[in-house]
């Protein structure tokens, strides 16, 4: 009986050292961890020190704020209390500087810093490595061969196509006006510059403001504009393994592919124009080409240079960011007009 307890308690034992050893590790990497993101929030506060902000949570930060539904008035309120700049924070240990004073922007973008690799590396996974998250030599190399399909010379003849994307946008709002209800028009905003961007600058031709594939792009970036802002805000969707497990990780995943899928249509399908007999050279004899086909004869003519994957991220990257951005700025000075009729006067009289 004795030589029956002995071969049961000693096994028990070591197993009971090996939990206590395991908890005792836990513990001390918790409790450095717990050091090491206290002494990051102790350098953050010290480095926004000379920026006043509202009282903050020491966990929670500002987030009460962004949950109210009334973002943009906050932001609003702080211009107005808190001059130039002031600091938000998202949680303990995070932290943005919101700069609104136009002198200060103009020091920041006359500046050559790396880019962050903080919230950015999270439109990765959509845009990819183009011009937007580049850095270094690779940017300059991009830069400079991109930098022709924005010459003034290219931009006028363009004008055309602009002005009937923007008929087609018109025509539909006079048809809703009869409905006499509000309209959203950020939306139809973002198909017309869309619709312009494929015509301009990816000679893609026709009128795709209505069509169903054209809409299922859009609202994948819809998604993912949502989806990004939600995870640079939620502490514990800031590491990729634990955010691919997350429902919202998953959706971003689809919405990734959606995207992507558009995008390479756009390009297999200006490759197969391109090999139609002639047509080669009628593109290469223009003075100007346009922003994909720069990519593709830059593709073709040294392919080492300038690989499938950076083609797509260019792609995907002026896809995304050239209907998007305009779109916003567009619909955030017509909400500037609205509210400011005199300026809207002003306007109608030049």
């Amino acid at each position: 009986m004795s030589v029956s307890v002995l071969s049961i308690t000693g096994p028990l034992g070591g197993i009971s050292g090996l939990l206590q050893g395991a908890s005792l590790l836990g513990l001390a990497l918790l409790l450095l961890k717990a050091a090491q993101l206290y002494l990051r929030r102790q350098w953050l506060l010290k480095a926004v020190q000379e920026f006043p902000s509202p009282p903050s949570h020491w966990l929670f930060g500002h987030k009460l704020e962004l949950q109210n539904g009334q973002e943009l008035q906050e932001l609003q309120k702080r211009a107005e209390k808190y001059p130039c700049a002031s600091p938000r924070w998202l949680w303990g240990s995070k932290v943005s500087l919101i700069v609104y004073d136009p002198d200060y922007m103009k020091v920041i973008l006359g500046r050559s810093d790396p880019k962050s690799d903080g919230s950015y590396r999270f439109m990765a996974p959509c845009i990819g490595y183009g011009l937007l998250l580049l850095n270094g030599q690779a940017w300059f190399q991009h830069r400079r061969m991109l930098t022709p399909a924005f010459h003034y010379d290219i931009l006028k003849p363009y004008v055309g196509l602009m002005a009937d994307s923007v008929r087609v946008m018109l025509d539909k709002w006079e048809e809703l006006l009869s409905q006499n209800s509000p309209l959203e028009i950020f939306g139809h905003i973002s198909s017309m510059t869309l619709d312009t961007l494929m015509k301009c600058a990816f000679s893609y031709q026709g009128n795709h403001q209505a069509d169903r594939y054209f809409q299922s792009y859009l609202q994948a970036i819809r998604d993912l504009n949502n989806l990004v802002l939600s995870r640079i805000r939620n502490a514990f969707y800031q590491k990729d393994f634990i955010y691919r497990l997350t429902p919202e990780g998953r959706w971003n995943h689809r919405a990734c592919q959606l995207a992507h899928q558009h995008t390479d249509q756009v390009i297999k399908l200006r490759k197969a124009q391109l090999q139609e007999e002639g047509e080669l050279e009628k593109v290469r004899s223009k003075r100007h080409l346009d922003f994909l086909d720069i990519l593709l004869f830059a593709q073709r003519e040294n392919g080492n240079s300038l690989s499938d994957k950076d083609l797509h991220a260019e792609v995907d990257t002026f896809m995304f960011e050239g209907h998007d951005t305009t779109a916003s700025g567009i619909s955030w000075i017509l909400y500037a007009l609205a509210t400011h009729p005199e300026h809207q006067q002003r306007c109608r009289e030049e």
